[in-house]
């Protein structure tokens, strides 16, 4: 392998346990190592207690720096990529959609419905590859029911999403599923305005927070923002969920027999096994000091979540996937100012879809388990999960 300052955590693929034995050698190494990113120079962070300190510091580590310099190019101007009173105000615009009538309906009962109809679209058939089907459609299909957006497009928002998410390998394909997704928001944001709905984007068309309320423009954002971030982050997690019952033992027959096992279940992959392993973000405008190590202003630094939360000196025996382990100290969610405010309904997605594949499923097996670990550090998760259940 090659020395650690040479790893790319942008190029190189880190499938399976690559990715793990890389950040346990950088967390023995030092609190702050040298290491590269997309072929740029950069440093990481992979242990529990500097990461921690360096995700609740905005100042030395300024979260909204890494957002304004990469998607807010094509999904425009959100909270995620503000910082002091902009970032607390349009925070409070945009996340008690999240906690609206629309969201609470659709764990009431409609994650459950959406879960079985797309697996009736498959359930005929002897195998299937997981992610196509079920994994990387049903997190996005939940946006956009929550949105209150019509459902007979809801293929092409899926489109619009990755392409979105993917603005760094094909720009303009990125820009044009973003003009593409606002030409089709601007009736149904006028629309919610005359007449709102309970629906998340009615929330957005409603919030005021000091006198302040969201243009359509910055309604637009955060709507683009949505499908891109919140799919992929719950796609990517799921996808590693359902590899790690079906890879690691018995696990996923306890899951079947024993359904309390799922909260269990879930709060151990995103610990275990999380979608973004390694969190870029990028250092203040000036030099600063990390734990005896002086970071160039305008550097990368890479938040090694995956490296954190498989750290010794806080989780017992931490290469283990263990459904009864205690995860409350993981990275995955934050902490700091940017924490995850879609994470209750991220960990939801999560239980339902996986309380329904165990319905509908409950022999489901892995065809091809070389070809299901997951891969990259960034946006982690299998390619393919190739299953039957007959």
């Amino acid at each position: 392998m090659s020395s650690l300052e040479n790893l790319d955590f942008g190029l190189e693929p880190f499938a399976g346990d690559e990715l793990h034995r890389a950040l346990a050698r950088f967390r023995r190494e030092g609190p702050v190592v040298p290491s590269r990113f997309f072929g740029l120079p950069a440093w990481m962070i992979a242990g529990h207690a500097p990461l921690a300190e360096a995700l609740r510091d905005s100042d030395r580590f300024p979260p909204h720096r890494t957002y304004e310099a990469g998607i807010e190019s094509v999904v425009g101007r959100t909270f995620i990529s503000m910082e002091g009173d902009d970032h607390r105000v349009f925070r409070q615009l945009a996340t008690p959609a999240f906690r609206s009538r629309a969201i609470a309906r659709m764990e009431a009962g409609g994650l459950s419905e959406l879960a079985h109809e797309l697996i009736d679209r498959f359930a005929g058939a002897s195998e299937v590859d997981l992610m196509e089907a079920f994994v990387s459609r049903f997190p996005y299909l939940v946006i956009s029911r929550v949105l209150g957006l019509p459902r007979e497009n809801e293929d092409q928002f899926h489109d619009w999403a990755l392409a979105l998410l993917r603005f760094g390998e094909d720009r303009q394909r990125a820009d044009e599923a973003s003009r593409q997704l606002t030409e089709f928001l601007a009736p149904v944001v006028e629309n919610r305005r005359r007449d709102p709905r309970d629906d998340v984007i009615s929330g957005l068309a409603r919030a005021e927070v000091e006198g302040r309320r969201l243009t359509d423009d910055e309604i637009y954002s955060h709507v683009r923002l949505l499908f891109p971030t919140g799919g992929e982050t719950t796609h990517g997690t799921m996808g590693n969920l359902v590899w790690a019952l079906l890879s690691q033992g018995d696990t996923w027959g306890r899951v079947v027999e024993d359904r309390t096992e799922i909260v269990g279940a879930v709060e151990e992959t995103l610990r275990w096994e999380s979608s973004i392993a390694v969190l870029p973000r990028m250092s203040a405008t000036e030099p600063i000091e990390f734990r005896g190590t002086t970071i160039p202003a305008n550097t990368i630094v890479l938040f090694g979540i995956a490296g954190a939360n498989r750290d010794p000196d806080v989780f017992r025996d931490p290469d283990r996937f263990d459904l009864g382990r205690d995860t409350g100290r993981a990275l995955t969610f934050g902490p700091g100012l940017k924490s995850c405010p879609g994470m209750h309904l991220a960990r939801k997605n999560l239980a339902v879809a996986l309380d329904v594949l165990a319905d509908r499923l409950p022999r489901l097996r892995l065809l091809d388990p070389a070809a299901a670990i997951p891969r990259r550090a960034v946006l982690r998760c299998p390619e393919t999960l190739h299953v039957a259940w007959s």
